[in-house]
């Protein structure tokens, strides 16, 4: 059996796999992101070591003496500072953390030729925008500490003693030369950042340590078993649903939504409005539309009315589409494609005394349908049109919102018959790195909806609520800028 551990951003998974690709086990255990300021997102990396012990027991159910090799994943951008021995030296500063927009000035007067190394947009959220923040605000902090780290990075540390980082995660820190598949060092010269406290990149495929007899008695799983470097949790869960063709795409709605597209060859977007990384595999890459507002902003207008989900749906679909004109910007954490805007902010707009919570309720779901929208359009912008639509994630299941999105998207929707694709990639490449599968051709093959969600007739009350959308945010932006 292979386990993958999956560190996302408002809940870690755990998944036991046969070497079949049965799933046997699959456990998931949340924490709370924190915001001690506007604009934060920070979390204490313990909560994340007490989390993976719960879902690791809960799945193994003492079932370890059979566990071949451990892989993992996590969500990317985020910085851990730790001491020589792994210890935090403050909470986790996540991707969706827009601290760091006063220093990204430093990064756009960077010569052309070193912006050209990173092959991507400038935006919050990114490592090396959280470190020029920590540099400056922190100084004590940023001095003290031996490395720099993502989260699964970090967790790999615990769980084996030993420091790595692989190519799908660095190339998201905007601080790697993606095409020499090394760290950037002339941009951390100019940027005058430490080199020392990053780690050595090795293949996501990799043994990258033998999990200790502490980690293993946290956990519940003999010691000495391989850990598997593992991947940034949008290349796992590539690679755990079966998006490896060039030409294909796939949605996956979480925490946040990202659209992504493999490619057999590193262009990057001239606009700069979607990113490009490593896949979890060696000489690929992907192009990916990311949305940071998806099932946060979701959650956020759930937990404001105090709905289950349950009452989410039953509610909000009780509403005709396009909410008798009332339209939401998710943008509670700013946003990254197509507008790059750290600072832009969410609302509801054109509320009326007919309106009530349903409403609300309803166009958040449809502000979110948009967002996605705009970014399947950015990626069409690079030269990569979908004509159906791969779709992934916990944040899908239920059928209304899922048909919603192929009206709004007008794009068939095939669903992948896994619910968590991360961890499943994450196994996976436990399975591929041990030796259990020769390589990505030898895994077992994912399950496709021979079905998908046909989008309807596009209402004409839904398209003049996507007019309103697509208008909203330049007149707002304005607005905003006006206040300062």
């Amino acid at each position: 059996m292979l386990l993958g551990i999956d560190l996302g951003t408002g809940s870690v998974k755990a998944l036991l796999l046969a070497i079949d690709g049965t799933v046997i086990a699959e456990a998931s255990h949340a924490y709370t992101v924190r915001s001690p300021q506007p604009g934060w997102a920070e979390i204490h990396p313990a909560e994340w070591w007490e989390a993976v012990a719960i879902v690791v027991r809960t799945v193994m159910q003492g079932q370890g003496d059979h566990v071949q090799a451990i892989g993992l994943s996590g969500q990317m951008h985020g910085v851990v500072l730790a001491d020589a021995k792994g210890e935090p030296l403050r909470p986790a500063i996540l991707w969706a953390d827009t601290r760091s927009s006063q220093v990204l000035e430093r990064y756009r007067t960077l010569a052309p030729n070193l912006l050209q190394l990173l092959a991507n947009p400038i935006t919050t959220g990114m490592a090396g925008a959280t470190l020029l923040w920590l540099q400056l605000h922190e100084p004590a902090v940023y001095t003290t500490a031996r490395w720099a780290l993502q989260p699964k990075d970090w967790l790999r540390f615990r769980l084996t003693g030993t420091v790595a980082t692989e190519p799908s995660d660095a190339s998201g820190t905007l601080l790697y030369d993606l095409l020499a598949d090394e760290w950037a060092i002339e941009v951390l010269d100019a940027l005058h950042l430490r080199a020392d406290w990053l780690p050595t990149l090795v293949p996501s495929t990799s043994i990258a340590g033998a999990l200790t007899v502490a980690a293993a008695k946290n956990l519940g799983l003999p010691p000495g078993l391989p850990v598997i470097t593992g991947a940034a949790d949008t290349a796992a869960a590539m690679l755990g649903s079966g998006l490896l063709s060039p030409g294909t795409m796939q949605l996956t709605v979480g925490s946040g939504a990202q659209i992504v597209t493999p490619r057999s060859q590193p262009i990057a977007d001239p606009h700069r409005r979607t990113h490009l990384y490593h896949a979890a595999l060696p000489n690929q890459w992907y192009t990916l539309a990311a949305m940071q507002n998806a099932g946060l902003a979701l959650d956020w207008v759930r937990n404001l009315f105090g709905f289950s989900w349950q009452q989410v749906y039953a509610d909000a679909f009780s509403v005709a589409p396009g909410c008798e004109g009332l339209t939401f910007l998710p943008y509670l954490t700013g946003e990254r494609t197509p507008h790059l805007d750290p600072i832009a902010r969410g609302a509801w707009v054109g509320l009326g005394l007919h309106h009530g919570r349903s409403h609300l309720m309803r166009s958040a779901l449809e502000g979110v349908a948009f967002s996605l929208k705009q970014g399947l359009a950015a990626i069409a912008a690079t030269g990569v049109n979908a004509t159906t639509l791969q779709l992934a994630g916990g944040g899908t299941l239920e059928p209304a919102w899922r048909q919603l999105l192929a009206d709004v998207l007008q794009l068939p929707l095939y669903s992948v018959t896994v619910a968590a694709a991360s961890a499943r990639g994450a196994a996976l490449l436990a399975g591929i790195g041990s030796g259990v599968y020769a390589d990505a051709n030898d895994v077992p093959p994912v399950a496709i909806a021979a079905h998908p969600t046909s989008p309807r007739s596009l209402d004409v009350r839904l398209s003049d609520a996507w007019e309103r959308y697509q208008s909203l945010y330049p007149h707002l932006h304005c607005w905003r800028e006006h206040l300062r």
